[in-house]
């Protein structure tokens, strides 16, 4: 799989080469539609469409620790989930330091209102739609179902997501956050306040939150852990309904390709837990124009 055509990116770890190199070679050969939400060249989605849908949409963003990553990286995703009538969406987004928050959490947004208002042409249902992400495209998921103000800016309902599935995500930013160095995606700028803005933890809105299914691996990244472990108790606090899935054995790379595991594991459990929440009434509001 080429992506010579994107500008250049930073330089992955040696362990974020393998772990590229691994997943793309899972992907190999897979194909979806390919949409642009936006005119930047990694302002686009790829979508995935079953050939007998449940409905279920599930838009997933990469990881990358916010400076790396394409939506390629998780095609390999896509046969397993198909596989459960699950109508996959890849979404890349501008990455860091060229383009500093929030600028790809408004990228990710304006990708979920495209597929809000496109997704029914795809065999997908806009009633039930789920975000999900990896690494630092789990932290953008978590903000984006935990937030509310980006709903109306877009011109989608409030209950526009009907569940979030983060693996190994990031919840926050700032003291506490047990991280080593500041991700430079948070810029420069009045950085207390904008490590609150970007931290899903701390912007919980009970009241805009959707149920959530938060996955890591036994083995992931400490910090990780604990910060999943904090958001499942945040959530808890608030009433908000949560379910933890920890990925035996798996590392924080191991906790993506799992993601694409056949015919059983993530992909599996995450199909079953979307089924479950859409069969619980639909919201009626909404309607995509």
């Amino acid at each position: 799989m080429k992506l010579d055509h994107y500008p250049p990116q930073e330089p992955l770890s040696p362990l974020g080469l393998a772990y590229e190199q691994r997943i793309l070679a899972l992907g190999e050969g897979i194909e979806g539609i390919e949409q642009a939400y936006g005119a930047d060249l990694y302002q686009s989605l790829t979508v995935f469409s079953p050939a007998t849908p449940s409905g279920d949409v599930l838009v997933f963003f990469h990881g990358g620790g916010w400076t790396s990553g394409y939506k390629e990286w998780m095609y390999f995703m896509a046969p397993a989930l198909l596989a459960q009538g699950v109508t996959l969406v890849s979404a890349g987004y501008r990455l860091a330091p060229g383009h500093v928050f929030p600028a790809a959490f408004d990228d990710a947004a304006a990708a979920l209102a495209w597929v809000w208002r496109n997704i029914a042409s795809h065999g997908g249902d806009a009633r039930r739609i789920f975000v999900g992400g990896h690494s630092a495209g789990g932290h953008y998921a978590a903000l984006l179902a935990v937030s509310s103000g980006w709903r109306a800016q877009h011109g989608l309902p409030a209950d526009v997501l009907r569940g979030c599935l983060p693996v190994s995500g990031v919840y926050r930013f700032g003291a506490g956050s047990g991280l080593s160095a500041r991700p430079r995606f948070l810029g420069t700028n009045d950085e207390a306040r904008v490590d609150v803005e970007a931290s899903p933890l701390l912007r919980l809105e009970a009241a805009a939150s959707p149920p959530f299914m938060i996955s890591y691996g036994s083995r992931d990244f400490a910090h990780l852990i604990t910060q999943a472990q904090q958001m499942e108790a945040a959530l808890r606090a608030a009433g908000v309904p949560v379910q933890v899935q920890i990925l035996e054995g798996c590392d924080h790379f191991e906790a993506s390709v799992a993601c694409g595991e056949l015919p059983s594991g993530w992909p599996a459990l995450a199909a079953a837990w979307m089924r479950q929440r859409a069969a619980s009434p639909i919201p009626s509001t909404g309607e995509p124009q």
